[in-house]
């Protein structure tokens, strides 16, 4: 079994990225070979609306051997056109497939 913190969000040099740390443990019994990440990043504009939802997907920091934590900081970016002045994105959610 592979637990998934919570994502920790950081800025970045530009309005429309930001850097997300996630942590994982594997909590099985066997190694977690292969997977990917998938983060749902939201277009937030000046007044807190959220103006959509923009997936990405990113390799798992596989191996994870039974019993080990593995921590990994991605830069998540969406298209620039997407975040005008005034706007920023927040990655909220973070799914995992793994293998």
């Amino acid at each position: 079994m592979l637990k998934v913190g919570k994502p920790e969000r950081a800025a970045a040099d530009d309005r429309w990225c930001e850097k997300v740390t996630v942590a994982f443990r594997n909590t099985g019994g066997a190694p977690v070979r292969s997977g990917t990440v998938t983060f749902a990043t939201h277009v937030i504009g000046a007044l807190g609306v959220d103006w959509a939802t923009i997936e990405s997907t990113e390799k798992l920091p596989a191996p994870i051997g039974a019993g080990q934590k593995k921590e990994k900081t991605w830069s998540v970016c969406v298209d620039a056109w997407r975040v005008p002045l005034g706007m920023h994105i927040e990655t909220r959610d973070v799914s995992v497939k793994w293998k």
